[in-house]
């Protein structure tokens, strides 16, 4: 028998955190081990529970998700965290996604998003919404210091097709997506991906996300 997922809920809302849980035990395959109302709780409750799994807001007391998500990834690198926001919250999110969160989702996704979105997080994947990719990563733009030129710091520069591919990845698309919109296989893709990573010195298409916003590419 497989494992269920195991998550970690952490919301200042009990309403909101009951609806999170009443949404995700409908799914067989994940189970609530641990629920925490502030930044604080989260890091007391991971070590107790060790989640597979955090389902992080930004906004709550004592200490917030931001804070929260850098300390916890700050003490157990491994962890995989979530944002959970309105799209007002924009500047945080940005935040948390360099404070090393996998990705983003807005609290109005429905049950189906939400579980797929912790699934791809357990994998070991990243997600940016690519309804609302662009819009967010418009706002990271004005957020983030002034666009460098994308060998400005990097150990090696990009090549003109990494700078493509990141252009698209910047975009919330998959290899998929990417490949067709470049006319290459997508094991290419995957392979450029993998490249750009290690050049950008990021651990995720997420961070590589924002530091293509950083560098004036997107």
């Amino acid at each position: 028998m497989i494992e269920p997922i195991r998550i970690l809920l952490v919301d200042d809302q009990r309403l909101m955190r009951d609806g999170l849980r009443t949404l995700l035990e409908l799914e067989g395959d994940l189970e609530v081990v641990g629920e925490a109302a502030d930044g604080t709780e989260a890091l007391e409750s991971y070590a107790a529970v060790r989640p597979d799994v955090v389902l992080m807001d930004v906004r709550m007391p004592k200490m917030d998700g931001v804070e929260s998500t850098r300390r916890l990834i700050g003490r157990w690198p491994t962890a995989q965290v979530i944002i959970l926001t309105t799209f007002d919250d924009d500047e945080y999110v940005f935040e948390g996604l360099r404070a090393g969160a996998r990705g983003y989702l807005l609290k109005d996704v429905s049950g189906h998003e939400l579980a797929e979105a912790v699934r791809t997080v357990a994998a070991g994947g990243a997600l940016i919404e690519p309804s609302i990719a662009r819009k967010v990563l418009s706002e990271f733009a004005r957020l983030a210091p002034p666009a460098r030129p994308p060998e400005d710091g990097l150990p090696e520069p990009l090549s003109e097709r990494e700078q493509e591919v990141l252009q698209a990845l910047a975009l919330g698309l998959s290899n998929r997506e990417i490949a067709i919109r470049l006319s290459l296989a997508e094991g290419t893709v995957k392979n450029y991906v993998t490249s750009i990573l290690q050049k950008l010195g990021v651990r995720d298409r997420t961070q590589a996300a924002v530091r293509a916003r950083e560098l004036g590419i997107g």
